[in-house]
């Protein structure tokens, strides 16, 4: 095994060999010091087996606690009440750890209550490289006019272009509204059979037999979260986050039609005129509906002025509108450590991605092959590079009305802009 890591060694890195093979990344190192060692001052002395402690029990007394311990008396018995219940009785056979070491030797300490061992659930992996191949949908309280009052708002975002596909107000979390919500939302936006992927926590609606249902019907993979794991749907997290932390976001709405407005307002500004960080500066509208390229090639002739202009303002390097995005993962594999050169690894520096609300947590930049959720790259800096100089920066990375009962929903959805 040590030879192989030997022979990788120049071509992969000592890491990356000793990831390969399954070895501690130290092994080679101690195994080199270990043989410089026997060079210098011979073989190391084999270390004699550890004595019998002197104040052990013996086998006859280890036997006869065992037994003791074991009887029908004391075999629902903590070792701790047979100890003071021995005493009682004038006899003294062990201490209480004594006890507990002995019956964990022979398979006979262990939790005493069946508890439930939970699956392991895998972490959702999925990318998108257009619109319409990845949703994410979630729900969030908005605060209603009285204390623990609140009303419910459902929305569905494509996570490569950000845009609000759907969503829904309601004064209450129901399964049988979020059906109608993604069977409305996918028929606006034509969604082909068996392109789609809907992703979301693991709320009840999330998981509820007639969410499950309509997505067989339509062909649409469904994929959730692991449980307590926030991270794992960052897109919707991260949209409610913008607006929330919006100026005019009230503490509280006076009543279901103000949160209504409010929300029109809003998505309406989000989709449209919110330039987002995550998308090049881009409107959601604008990718998800393909007027992104067209709108950089102005945004580069706008540089390409001002620097022909000035070009001193720009330190003689042409200006360069921010990257759009190829591709947008939740959870990106990772990245399989590249072939070096030399037998050393590189360290891998993460910057944290800029933008308000609008960039989720743990997000890369990749290149042409699929890519991650669009944030800012990680730059990888050299061992070698000279610490004292000044650190690199980090990179900036209709109206369908649902009569329930008494109360009446309405669920709006943006209407598409046309170019």
């Amino acid at each position: 095994m040590i030879a192989a890591v030997h022979e990788l060694r120049p071509v992969l890195g000592t890491g990356a060999a000793c990831r390969a093979l399954g070895l501690p990344r130290g092994v080679p190192a101690r195994q080199r010091a270990q043989e410089r060692r026997a060079a210098l001052v011979g073989p190391m002395p084999r270390r004699a087996p550890r004595p019998r402690p002197p104040l052990a029990l013996d086998a006859q007394e280890n036997a006869l606690l065992l037994e003791t311990l074991n009887s029908e008396r004391f075999v629902d018995t903590a070792p701790a009440a047979v100890h003071a219940t021995l005493l009682d009785e004038g006899r003294y056979l062990g201490s209480v750890r004594t006890m507990y070491r002995l019956l964990a030797i022979h398979g006979g300490c262990r939790e005493r209550r069946n508890q439930l061992s939970h699956p392991a659930y895998t972490k959702p992996e999925l990318l998108a490289l257009a619109p319409n191949q990845v949703w994410s949908w979630d729900i969030t309280k908005l605060k209603g006019p009285a204390k623990w009052t609140c009303f419910h708002l459902y929305v569905i975002l494509d996570i490569f272009s950000r845009h609000v596909v759907g969503w829904l107000i309601a004064a209450r979390e129901s399964a049988d509204l979020a059906e109608q919500l993604i069977a409305e939302s996918v028929s606006r936006h034509d969604v082909e059979p068996g392109m789609l992927t809907l992703h979301a926590d693991r709320g009840a609606s999330m998981r509820s037999k007639p969410v499950a249902a309509l997505l067989v019907d339509l062909d649409i993979a469904k994929s959730h979260s692991r449980p307590h794991v926030s991270d794992d749907n960052p897109y919707s997290e991260a949209q409610f986050k913008t607006m929330k932390y919006r100026p005019d976001f009230p503490a509280r709405f006076g009543c279901i039609e103000d949160a209504r407005a409010h929300c029109q307002d809003f998505f309406a500004w989000y989709n449209t005129m919110h330039r987002h960080s995550g998308i090049g500066f881009m409107t959601p509208h604008s990718v998800h509906y393909g007027h992104a390229d067209a709108l950089r090639v102005i945004r580069q002739a706008s540089l390409d002025t001002a620097f022909l202009a000035h070009p001193e303002r720009f330190k003689s390097k042409a200006p360069q509108p921010p990257v759009l995005p190829t591709a947008a993962w939740i959870n990106p594999p990772a990245k399989a450590a590249a072939p070096q050169e030399k037998a050393r690894d590189t360290a891998l520096v993460e910057h944290p991605g800029g933008g308000l609300g609008d960039t989720p947590v743990k997000a890369f930049v990749t290149q042409v092959k699929p890519a991650a959720a669009i944030s800012a790259g990680a730059p990888r800096i050299p061992r070698g590079h000279d610490r004292g100089a000044e650190p690199l920066p980090p990179a900036r990375p209709r109206s369908t009305v649902i009569n329930e009962g008494d109360a009446a929903c309405q669920m709006t959805q943006h209407c598409t802009v046309n170019s």
